[in-house]
């Protein structure tokens, strides 16, 4: 017996964390205070000038994404579990605005960097000796 659920039942059932309507920033407050369980976010003037600029831009209705540390909720790996009572440092905010969002890279994580425009495949060939050049 499989169990069968009507799409258009499932979309009936929806969870809305936020808003639209409300600021870059109080999407990001939005989501450290009610999911991550977090005091304040702390943000410098430029990270809120960057935001303010994207919402005149247009860019205010999107959704924000945060990049943070996978292994706690607050931006310190070593905290396990769902502590309270903690800061989330923005150090940079990012506009993604083909994907439709904008990212909010929080305390200290490394991002995948972006893809060269010549990938290193078209450099590699087997020379006359037989021997493979082009490899790092």
């Amino acid at each position: 017996m499989t169990l069968r659920i009507k799409l258009s039942r499932l979309l009936k059932v929806k969870i809305r964390l936020m808003r639209l309507d409300i600021s870059l920033f109080e999407k990001i407050e939005c989501v450290a205070k009610n999911i991550y369980r977090a005091d304040e976010v702390i943000a410098d003037k430029k990270i809120r000038d960057q935001l303010k600029q994207w919402e005149d831009q247009g860019y205010g209705k999107l959704p924000v994404c945060m990049a943070k540390t996978q292994y706690s909720f607050t931006t310190d790996p070593t905290q396990r579990g769902a502590p309270t009572g903690f800061s989330v440092p923005i150090r940079e905010v990012r506009l993604s605005a083909g994907a439709g969002f904008v990212v909010a890279i929080c305390g200290e994580i490394m991002t995948m960097p972006g893809l060269p425009s010549v990938p290193a495949a078209e450099s590699i060939r087997i020379n006359d000796d037989g021997v493979i050049d082009g490899l790092f």
